[in-house]
């Protein structure tokens, strides 16, 4: 019983802040700035949603959310390709150097990511990535976490298979399409979900590296909702109940591959 006391009373802390979006985005500003305030609107109205969604030339939010889908999709992808072909190779096959190279990706984990930021943006800026969604795509694709992440997930995945592929006269590229992957189904959704939270979760980034707001993201864009001597908390709180749609119905599909792929990937040496 006291557990279940317990997992209510965290349910209840979780769910209370999106709650409290949703019951602000449908008040007047009226009520949603009286004091003491309301728990749920006394009249909903769609006010703030119907603005959100009208948006200008300064604030197409809706593109704004199509930018965020794209680039968080895009990096998702980029980052299962990437990091499963490296992390095969770091956990499957042997070569000169392997432990050095995955001591120096494990090592710049230490490292905090704002160290990167300037010569990320050099970088893009030499491609002609700025002020583009390839800005928000790209750079994020070798990260050092999904490498890590998956090596301690194929490490446990059974040595047997790969020699009887081998025996039957299949090749690495094959036992990596064939077996590795799709045994890897947790660890490569929990790698998708952690991949696509943080693009679109990003602020920082973004704002760096895209300057017209037909190429914002939410986290920036919404920031823009705020105006210079009074707030709308409405359409604030309606833009946040739209960035966490897409969150909610991801982690919703991919809830059981997420658990079985954290409690599968321990670290293996």
């Amino acid at each position: 019983m006291r557990r279940y006391t317990v997992l209510v009373a965290l349910a209840v802390v979780f769910v209370a802040p999106l709650l409290w979006a949703l019951g602000t985005s449908l008040k007047s500003q009226t009520e949603a700035t009286r004091v003491p305030p309301t728990v749920w609107p006394a009249e909903p109205t769609a006010r703030a949603y119907g603005t959100l969604f009208e948006g200008t030339t300064q604030t197409p939010v809706l593109r704004w959310f199509a930018n965020s889908l794209i680039a968080a999709t895009g990096q998702m992808l980029l980052v299962l390709v990437v990091s499963s072909l490296a992390a095969y190779a770091l956990a499957r096959l042997e070569f000169r150097g392997k432990r050095v190279m995955f001591g120096v990706i494990v090592g710049t984990l230490l490292v905090p990511g704002f160290v990167f930021l300037i010569p990320a943006f050099l970088i893009v800026d030499a491609l002609g990535w700025l002020d583009s969604l390839t800005a928000l795509i790209v750079p994020g694709a070798a990260g050092a976490f999904g490498v890590f992440f998956l090596r301690q997930f194929f490490l446990g995945l059974p040595r047997e298979l790969d020699e009887a592929a081998l025996m039957e006269g299949a090749n690495h590229w094959h036992i990596f399409l064939r077996i590795t992957l799709p045994l890897s189904k947790p660890a490569l959704a929990t790698l998708a979900v952690l991949s696509f939270l943080s693009n679109w979760n990003d602020f920082i980034w973004p704002i760096f590296v895209i300057f017209s707001p037909d190429y914002f993201t939410l986290p920036p864009g919404l920031s823009i909702l705020q105006g210079a001597y009074t707030i709308d908390y409405p359409v604030i709180m309606a833009g946040a109940v739209l960035a966490s749609v897409p969150v909610l119905i991801l982690f919703a599909l991919t809830q059981r591959y997420v658990i079985e792929g954290i409690s599968r990937s321990g670290l293996k040496g």
